[in-house]
């Protein structure tokens, strides 16, 4: 009787996996653990994440392109794609993220995902091809699964894969070796049936989700309006609400002008569909999909509403809105400027005539071989005010022009609400023409008044200001590509940034020195910021700076504005030693 029940699982466990819908099958064998979610269990997909597992498993299909928002569960959903992989359909697999901490996070994700669901738990090791243990590198009976960085490129040549799975693709960066993501589809040339999927959250529209979603059939998800039967996407032009009343935001059918409530979502969402707006192409399903049918708590359209009038303040936010909420991205057309148009944007306010709403103050200061050229930035609560453009002439090594800078940063102006206001924070370049001796030798003892020395680096994923690597050197990097971006938006869109009257057509002629355009690296589209020939820069390059040294100051605006509200303290009584051969002892 034992043998014959031993020889009954035998042969059970020859069988092979039935037949199940990846859809189901997710919902039947996978669990969020507590520590992903904060409602954890068995994972339950929404409509729309089901258009992506029709796609995954279609065998006509090779390529899937998700551009998304944030808040739509894609993280969880690829996660449970990848166990589906492991469980069913074992064979070598890459997860890529873009940098190597992305990827070491995203393992520990996905093993806590195998540890919460029983049926998976125990299917991965933690060996790799040589036996050692890595949190890197799992095998399953029949296949491997390797977590692998965009940003190191060379970890690709010694892996191939039938399943792709790169994330967060826009924030891949371009390396000496080219494109990682094409770099990556090479290692999945030998398998017939091989899947690559892309997903990512779109930051500019040159970036690669839109250009691979460009490329796709493009596909929209449809809701059906519960008021008049008819199917349109859901988008932001749509929602609407009171003046000054987000929570009476609802949506408006673009067919017939139905205006729907909010309770009807979790019902148009469950009857939802995916739609392809190319369906000439073949072989590619792209996904474009925003949080404005997403059925978390946080993604309800008043919610947005609220999050949205508070991130329309300035284009930084409002660059985040529109890339994780609407699943957009974010335009950089049109950034040159006019500088007879800017001189004609000058407002009645001065560094001798501030106005109330300003809390801080910062200093850029670009230096030439003989002169030192000033830009005076004022800081509110979210603009930006250029107020004083300045040069103080003399050899930079000597001691003149130093001389001047000092007597500036101990300069104080009147403030309108009754205190006074000084130089809260200065970046000085030290970047060119072999300076970094002169300006290191002036910035360490000024230090500890947030005077610093920097030097610009390329590339606009970079932070506007950070502390060099380099031990023992007193040395900041500016990102000035990132700066100079926010500046250019603001400037363009026309708010965010105000001119004082004092500045000079000199002033406007080297702000508008340089134009954003993009040039093609090995066929890939790369932004860049490029001078205009005959076009000195000094005045633009001062602003960056002096926008990048505003992250040095961490004192709460509330604190500051009542600081600035208060009347201005007594100037501390100087010490003097008298000289005891003056006073005759």
């Amino acid at each position: 009787m034992q043998i014959e029940q031993v020889r009954r699982e035998a042969l059970k466990a020859l069988l092979p996996s039935p037949n199940v819908p990846l859809a189901d099958w997710i919902e039947s064998n996978v669990y969020i653990p507590a520590s992903a979610s904060a409602l954890p269990g068995k994972m339950k997909l929404w409509p729309f994440q089901r258009g992506w597992c029709e796609a995954l498993e279609d065998p006509e299909i090779e390529r899937i392109t998700i551009a998304k928002g944030a808040r739509i569960g894609y993280t969880q959903w690829l996660s449970a794609s990848l166990a589906h992989f492991v469980a069913n359909a074992p064979a070598p697999i890459i997860a890529l993220q873009p940098t190597s901490d992305d990827a070491r996070d995203f393992s520990v994700e996905l093993e806590s995902m195998f540890e919460a669901s029983p049926e998976l738990r125990g299917l991965l090791t933690d060996d790799d091809a040589n036996g050692r243990s890595t949190m890197l590198a799992r095998r399953f009976p029949g296949g491997s699964l390797k977590f692998l960085a965009a940003k190191s490129p060379r970890n690709l040549r010694r892996h191939t894969t039938r399943f792709l799975a790169m994330d967060e693709v826009d924030g891949y960066e371009i390396t000496q070796e080219g494109d990682p993501i094409k770099l990556a589809e090479m290692r999945t040339l030998t398998f017939r049936d091989r899947k690559i999927l892309a997903g990512s959250t779109p930051v500019f529209d040159y970036g690669p989700i839109t250009r691979l979603y460009s490329e796709s059939d493009q596909r929209v998800f449809e809701c059906k309006c519960p008021s008049c039967g008819e199917y349109s996407e859901i988008k932001w032009a749509d929602i609407r609400w009171r003046e000054g009343d987000p929570e009476s935001a609802h949506w408006v059918c673009p067919n017939n002008g139905c205006v729907i409530e909010e309770r009807h979502k979790p019902e148009m969402v469950a009857n939802g569909r995916w739609r392809a707006t190319k369906p000439e192409v073949k072989g590619h399903a792209g996904f474009k999909i925003n949080c404005l049918v997403s059925p978390h708590h946080n993604a309800r359209w008043s919610n947005l509403a609220a999050e949205f009038l508070t991130a329309k303040k300035s284009p930084e936010t409002l660059q985040v809105f529109t890339n994780t909420i609407l699943g957009e991205p974010w335009k950089t057309e049109g950034e040159d400027f006019d500088e007879h148009e800017l001189f004609g944007r000058r407002e009645s306010f001065s560094i001798e005539n501030l106005p109330p709403e300003l809390l801080f103050l910062t200093l850029g200061v670009d230096c030439q071989d003989d002169r030192l050229e000033l830009v005076l930035m004022g800081h509110t609560e979210t603009d930006w005010l250029i107020l004083d453009h300045r040069v103080f002439w003399g050899p930079i090594d000597g001691e003149a022009v130093w001389q001047d800078l000092d007597s500036l940063l101990r300069e104080s102006w009147p403030h309108p609400k009754g205190g006074t206001i000084r130089v809260d924070a200065c970046a000085i370049d030290s970047g060119d023409g072999g300076h970094l001796e002169t300006v290191m030798g002036f910035a360490k003892p000024r230090f500890s008044r947030r005077v610093v020395p920097i030097k610009g680096v390329p590339g606009f994923s970079r932070a506007l200001l950070q502390k060099s690597g380099t031990r023992g050197q007193h040395l900041w990097l500016c990102g000035v590509d990132a700066a100079k971006s926010q500046l250019f938006t603001r400037v363009a869109r026309k708010e965010g940034i105000r001119f004082s009257e004092d500045l000079s057509p000199v002033f406007f002629e080297q702000f508008a020195s340089e134009k954003r355009v993009l040039r093609y690296a090995h066929g890939k589209p790369q932004p860049r910021f490029e001078r205009i020939k005959g076009k000195r820069a000094e005045s633009l390059d001062a602003s960056v700076y002096a926008l990048a040294v505003r992250s040095l100051i961490n004192q709460r605006l509330d604190l500051r504005a009542e600081e600035l509200a208060s009347a201005a303290a007594p100037k501390k009584q100087e010490r003097v030693i008298r000289s005891r051969w003056l006073s005759g002892a």
